[in-house]
Formats: structure tokens, C-alpha cells, sequence
């Protein structure tokens, strides 16, 4: 039976993508799909779970790490060595680029006056005034610098945030300092000093 992602109750995971009828998979060959299936099965969780700690939504993030393997599936240049580092990369942009919708989305209701939605007891919990505050600031620096942070506050080495971004490790260390510095600065302006 097959499902689509909105039928997947909350404690399940979809481990598998079915896409030969979205980008023409006759034009693949045998060997590339079980590379990609390969690849979808090894990075998948860690994918999710990064765009996750974005969007603070474990379902939208299941969703969009769907999106980043279509993408991947769609660029078969990508394929090789730097297949981590693009898919670290992907998810990062596509959690920053929710993000930014979700912020405008409520902007608007609130300047359309649309009433609140209940939250559910899980939103709840997650919701905190903090992490409300990084993620808006998150969404307004540049995202260099965003990318940056995200990437090394999910416990990556100075090498591997250099191979998702594909910049030379050497400058990590300074790099990193200056988007920290830009987070702070832009918190500050905002919040004042915490």
C-alpha cells in the first residue's frame, strides 16, 4: 500500500523514496538509483534531524529532508566524495528557507488579524520564548553565516562543516567567529544584553 507523507502517523519514519514517476527514472540507470537509494537510507535521519533543530516541526523536517534527496536525485553531478557536505548544505538552506516562510506566514496573520490556533501540548513544550529569539535572529543574518552555526552547533568538526559548505578548513575558526560575532550583535540589538 502505498502513502503519502501526510498518512504517516507521528511515530513513524518514511525510510523510502518511490520517485520514478516525478523526474523520468528510465533516463536512470540500476547502479545510480541504488546509489541514491544507498545514500537515502545511510543519511536520512541525520538529514531530517538537522533541518529539524531549524524548523522545530520533527514532521515539515521529515518533509523537506524528502525534498533534499529529490534534489540530490535530480543532480547526479553531486554524486562522489562531496555528496555529504551537499546534503548538509541542502538542509541547512531548506530549514533557513522554511523558517523565513513560517516567519512571514505569521507576520501576515497577525497583520491580517486571523485569529490563534490552539497549540497542541507538543508545541507547547517546544515553543520556548529563547529559542523563539535565536531562531528569528537566525533567519534575519546572513545566511553564510546561519549555515555556519547551524551546521556546528549540531556537533560537526571544523572539517566537516568545511566540506558541507565547501570552504577551505583553514578559515572555519575565523569564519565561525564572525558569524557568532553577527549573531550576537543582531541579538543584542533586538533583545539587549541577556
Amino acid at each position: 500500500m502505498r502513502r503519502t507523507l501526510s498518512q504517516i502517523s507521528p511515530g513513524e519514519r518514511c525510510y523510502g523514496v518511490d520517485a520514478p514517476s516525478e523526474a523520468g527514472a528510465e533516463s536512470k540507470d540500476a547502479e545510480i538509483q541504488f546509489d541514491i537509494e544507498a545514500i537515502f537510507h545511510a543519511q536520512y535521519a541525520r538529514i531530517a534531524r538537522v533541518i529539524a533543530r531549524v524548523v522545530r516541526d520533527p514532521a515539515r523536517a521529515e518533509e523537506l529532508a524528502v525534498e533534499v534527496f529529490l534534489k540530490l536525485w535530480r543532480r547526479q553531478q553531486t554524486f562522489g566524495d562531496k555528496t555529504q557536505g551537499w546534503l548538509y548544505r541542502a538542509a541547512v538552506r531548506i530549514g533557513i528557507d522554511e523558517l523565513r516562510r513560517q516567519t512571514r506566514r505569521t507576520r501576515y496573520e497577525r497583520l491580517f488579524g486571523f485569529g490563534e490556533k490552539a497549540l497542541t501540548p507538543e508545541q507547547i513544550r517546544a515553543a520556548t520564548e529563547e529559542q523563539e529569539r535565536v531562531r528569528l535572529v537566525l533567519g534575519i543574518i546572513h545566511r553564510r553565516h546561519a549555515e555556519l552555526l547551524l551546521l556546528r552547533s549540531d556537533d560537526m568538526s571544523y572539517e566537516e562543516v568545511a566540506n558541507a559548505l565547501d570552504i577551505n578548513p583553514a578559515s572555519i575558526g575565523t569564519l565561525l567567529s564572525r558569524a557568532q560575532q553577527a549573531f550576537r550583535k543582531e541579538y543584542v540589538k533586538r533583545y539587549g544584553e541577556q
